[in-house]
């Protein structure tokens, strides 16, 4: 999934928009866009649009561990209907893992449901996140993802005590060293964090193509604007689908030559770009071009 938009939880009007939204999926929020006096409510609103988005594409945004909401949101939630799983914000140790981990044990037991089947996306939202990611998304086997928590004057930005660009060197090594971390531990699908500026459509794609280029395959959004450009930008491109897979043809009529390399349009091919090019291929299969 390369789009996954937020909606406020406690806004139906907004949640209402979710049938009418291409996203690949919606983050039913119940943390920072929601007021504490109106969680409660907000929580069986995310219960109830959950189900009616369905189609996996339905994930809730729960307060974090130390919040004092977390409890309530898993317990008025786990085992909605449609729900994909848990994005869990500012998660910044081993320990916090294996706790909410418990948790969903717990209450999967309670209710019946398969344990460690509920899912969960993680957010680095500071230095020690981005630091320790590695061994953060190997803490639990429910992980799907982490997300690079750089919006402009959020968390990380405030944490690391720098300034923001979007190219710039003030956030590219934290960037990168997430990735890197996520990657390393077998993350297929790293996502990157929240562009902010809604009027900056310049910006927001000069961004994705340069979180592509880094090796996230997505990201989190907050404007309908941003979905179309997120979804084409992460995606891949006519020409790539036909290099790769001419890559692929030659490759293989090399080998069957008894050959074990050849060229592409001036450039070698043996068989570490022939994997790289199938992988490329299958991801196209996967969450198409």
């Amino acid at each position: 999934m390369r789009s996954f938009l937020y909606i406020p939880g406690n806004r139906r009007k907004m949640l209402d928009k979710t049938a009418s939204l291409p996203a690949d999926a919606f983050i039913l929020d119940l943390e920072d866009s929601v007021p504490a006096a109106e969680k409660a409510e907000a929580r069986v609103l995310v219960r109830e649009y959950s189900g009616k988005i369905g189609d996996g594409r339905a994930w809730i945004r729960v307060n974090s561990l130390e919040s004092g909401f977390f409890a309530d949101d898993l317990a008025a939630t786990l085992g909605a209907a449609g729900l994909a799983g848990y994005f869990v914000p500012k998660i910044d140790t081993v320990a916090q893992v294996a706790e909410i981990d418990r948790r969903l044990g717990d209450l999967e037991r309670e209710r019946g449901i398969a344990t460690s089947t509920t899912k969960i996306i993680l957010t680095a939202e500071s230095a020690r996140a981005v630091l320790f990611c590695h061994a953060i998304v190997t803490a639990s086997p429910r992980i799907l993802s982490i997300v690079f928590g750089g919006a402009r004057d959020a968390d990380l930005m405030n944490d690391l005590a720098c300034s923001w660009s979007s190219d710039g060197p003030e956030l590219m090594h934290a960037r990168q060293h997430m990735l890197l971390g996520a990657r390393a531990a077998g993350i297929e699908y790293p996502l990157d964090g929240a562009f902010t500026d809604i009027r900056d459509r310049d910006g927001f794609a000069r961004d994705t193509v340069l979180s592509r280029r880094i090796g996230y395959r997505g990201r989190m959004l907050i404007h309908p604007d941003q979905i179309e450009p997120a979804s084409r930008l992460y995606g891949r491109s006519a020409a790539e689908i036909d290099y790769y897979t001419r890559v692929v043809a030659a490759f293989e009529a090399a080998v069957a030559r008894g050959q074990a390399s050849t060229t592409v349009d001036g450039r070698m091919i043996d068989e570490a770009m022939a994997i790289a090019a199938r992988k490329v291929l299958a991801e196209i299969r996967h969450v198409g071009p």
